[in-house]
């Protein structure tokens, strides 16, 4: 088929259980135009270098005049779609209650917290002889931790499902389809659990509970503090990245698991490997396929000329399998050491939440696969998502 319907293909929703020979056609035939007038990149060296080049923008406002129609509206962009300076700003501010260095113990403060709730998640299911490993136990887990990590209560989640589900709808990658649609009711939604999450942070302004909202309205850092704009914005992108992208991780893990029985029992017999396992999960199976950039000037890659403007489409999971930078790539290894994946990005945009969803994907997959040992896979390939951008399965039957 021809290279320029190559994205109309990979996120044709009929091809999702497999991208990976359509990864590899994009592979062989370089940078290649497409019909919608983006250009797509899949080389590993290549996409490495564009999340490194400052003439590269993660602003969706920086895209030529016909392709703007999907980017939010200026007070909705989090500093995930920011460059520096402000991307620099807003993520420092987000930071200081996460991280390094103004608070360099919080994530590994909760791996006692993640296991409690692994472990309650698992005893849940004893009894049980089958379950739906997504529902039952990839999407609560992260869930219930961003919603301890963010101060959002529990007993709200089916709320911001909905609301996290129309937002990661807007944000999808869909060739030939009207987007205005889409734009009214992920602009809706944005605005709604914006609004939700930054009243639930005022209400703690003055008496901070042990939590990132009440931080980022008491605690501002020298730089100032958020305004109610950028808090909504920063806020929204957390409690949805910060659970999404770990949801689709296990369940992939999980799957890639029951699809390499020896690499399943190798795991059980070495629970050491587990950290190396999840790094090769990152590679072989990434949650993120895909980002967008816009080139800020015209700009080559690989021979090609990119025209500024232009919609820049890097897929990341491509890059991944790519022969030119790992050694036997189609293949699952669990204790590959070289492997500087682009799993969570890279350059400025380097996912925030990684540290996180290391320890949730190590603590979930070395609690669940004692049992994966003498599970039975119901369907496969299972039923997946339809979004591109985040791969995973929509559900995953198993037996126990």
């Amino acid at each position: 088929m021809a290279v320029d319907t190559l994205l109309e293909r990979i996120t044709d929703h009929a091809n999702r259980a497999d991208p990976y020979p359509l990864y590899a056609e994009l592979r062989e035939a370089g940078v290649v135009r497409q019909t919608d007038g983006s250009y797509l990149v899949g080389t590993y060296y290549d996409i490495a270098a564009l999340l490194h080049d400052p003439r590269v923008s993660s602003d969706p406002r920086n895209l030529a005049a016909p392709y703007r129609d999907l980017a939010p509206e200026e007070g909705m962009l989090s500093f995930i779609r920011l460059d520096d300076p402000e991307h620099h700003r807003l993520r420092g501010l987000a930071m200081r209650p996460f991280g390094p260095p103004h608070s360099p113990g919080r994530v590994d403060a909760m791996r006692s917290q993640i296991a409690s709730i692994t472990a309650e998640l698992l005893e849940a299911l004893d009894g049980r002889t089958r379950i739906d490993v997504v529902e039952d136990f990839a999407y609560p887990l992260p869930v219930t931790v961003i919603c301890r990590l963010l101060g959002v209560p529990r007993e709200d989640e089916p709320v911001f499902r909905e609301w996290s589900a129309t937002i990661i709808d807007f944000a999808d990658i869909r060739p030939g389809q009207d987007p205005a649609e889409r734009r009214t009711i992920g602009e809706q939604a944005l605005t709604e659990m914006g609004r939700y999450l930054v009243d639930l942070a005022e209400d703690r302004r003055g008496h901070p509970g042990d939590d990132m909202l009440s931080a980022f309205v008491n605690e501002p850092g020298p730089g100032g503090a958020f305004t109610r704009e950028e808090l909504a914005a920063t806020a929204v992108l957390l409690l949805v990245a910060g659970h999404e992208t770990t949801v689709n991780l296990i369940a992939n893990g999980a799957l890639t698991l029951l699809r390499h029985p020896d690499q399943l029992d190798r795991l059980r017999r070495v629970p050491d490997l587990l950290p190396l396992a999840v790094e090769e999960l990152l590679r072989y199976e990434p949650p993120l396929q895909i980002r967008q950039r816009t080139p800020l000037a015209n700009i080559d890659v690989a021979g090609v000329t990119i025209p500024k403007g232009a919609p820049l489409v890097l897929v990341l999971a491509s890059g991944n399998r790519d022969p030119r930078r790992f050694r036997d790539p189609e293949r699952f290894d669990p204790t590959r050491t070289d492997n500087q994946h682009l799993g969570f990005g890279g350059g400025i945009h380097l996912c925030y939440g990684a540290p996180l969803a290391r320890i949730e994907a190590q603590t979930a997959l070395g609690a669940l696969i004692p049992r994966l040992s003498t599970a039975t896979l119901l369907q496969d390939p299972p039923a997946y998502r339809h979004n591109a951008m985040l791969r995973g399965p929509r559900h995953l039957h198993i037996d126990l």
